[in-house]
């Protein structure tokens, strides 16, 4: 009951906010490609592509006469998962994301029709999404549900096979081996923290973001940390740049970013993050049915470098993934591209 009054909620406010929001207070718009073509490659973690929009901070209308009562029952309910304000002056800020996004994995044989027992399953995950944040001026706290499917239903073959065509690619053969459909449930909480020196009068600055966390599904299972070390001029009053991966939205400019005063920033990033996988639908195979599965790696890593822009209510990022084996007998680790745009209106 509560998740039904949480979605009804989320749908009142998105309908209430164009009263209540103001020009100081913008929604932040996300597109997230991922994709190995960057690093010469089709297979594997092959293709990923979310959308997402994340509200201006609710806290001045979670007592808003306007809205409904039952915008601050889903308030409390996640009052649990809240930050400790570091000091008197700092407070908690709240946001909802909505998501939707899809992706697409295949094995390293394009043309073989038949099954490959020695490679991982053809199978796609089509998802919607909502979030809610919980941050202060240092610490973030992310609590995301998606909804979804994996199989034929997912539109995988579909997606990757107009691509192909539109870049004059040949197509994958083996789509009729796909992991079968089925419902996709993924909780996900994470953790983030932030650190920031003090700026150079030049606007030259660092900081280090670490996260934790853990996702609760059938799609996936695992527990995860990591870190992010970002460097440069007028760095973003956020929480990093990550890969797209569920706890990831997180590019919402707080008030002391170059967003909110149509500046500029740029700056180069590094960050790893490191899971621990009891399970993961797209190597382990579906969960009630038979289908083809594979033998995967418990310890699964990843690291990134890449580079980010910010110019007036833009930012723009690119970073160049590399993901160490998933699966018992895959001859090496894996690398893909990471591109993502954000716009604050």
């Amino acid at each position: 009951m509560r998740m039904k009054a949480l979605l009804a909620g989320l749908l009142s406010l998105l309908l209430s906010w164009p009263v209540l929001a103001t020009e100081d207070e913008p929604w932040t718009y996300n597109f997230y490609l991922e994709n190995d073509l960057f690093a010469q490659t089709d297979q594997n973690y092959t293709n990923g592509i979310r959308f997402s929009a994340v509200s201006p901070d609710i806290d001045n209308f979670l007592y808003d006469p306007r809205l409904p009562g039952w915008v601050l029952t889903v308030n409390d309910w996640f009052e649990p998962f809240y930050p400790v304000p570091e000091s008197r002056i700092d407070s908690v800020r709240r946001n909802i994301v909505l998501t939707l996004g899809q992706q697409i994995f295949t094995p390293q044989d394009s043309e073989r029709s038949t099954l490959d027992l020695n490679d991982r399953p053809y199978g796609a995950w089509l998802y919607g999404g909502v979030g809610y944040h919980a941050k202060t001026r240092n610490k973030l706290n992310s609590v995301e549900l998606n909804l979804g499917f994996v199989g034929p239903v997912a539109q995988g073959q579909q997606a990757q096979d107009f691509i192909h065509e539109l870049r004059g690619f040949d197509k994958f053969q083996g789509w009729d081996n796909q992991i079968k459909n089925e419902p996709g449930l993924q909780l996900v909480y994470e953790h983030k923290a932030r650190s920031r020196t003090e700026s150079h009068p030049s606007g030259l600055g660092m900081d280090f973001i670490w996260h934790g966390g853990a996702s609760l599904g059938n799609v996936a299972t695992y527990v995860n940390t990591g870190a992010e070390l970002r460097a440069g001029w007028h760095l973003p009053d956020d929480f990093g740049t990550s890969a797209l991966r569920p706890g990831g939205d997180n590019s919402a400019p707080g008030r002391r970013d170059p967003r909110y005063y149509g500046s500029w920033g740029l700056h180069g990033f590094i960050s790893v993050d490191g899971r621990w996988v009891l399970r993961d639908i797209f190597l382990d195979g579906n969960s009630w049915r038979n289908s083809h599965s594979i033998d995967k790696e418990p310890l699964v890593g990843e690291a990134a470098i890449g580079v980010s822009a910010i110019f007036e209510r833009w930012k723009l990022s690119f970073a160049r993934v590399h993901r160490s084996r998933e699966f018992k007998g895959q001859s090496s680790g894996h690398s893909y591209g990471s591109l993502s745009a954000s716009y604050s209106y």
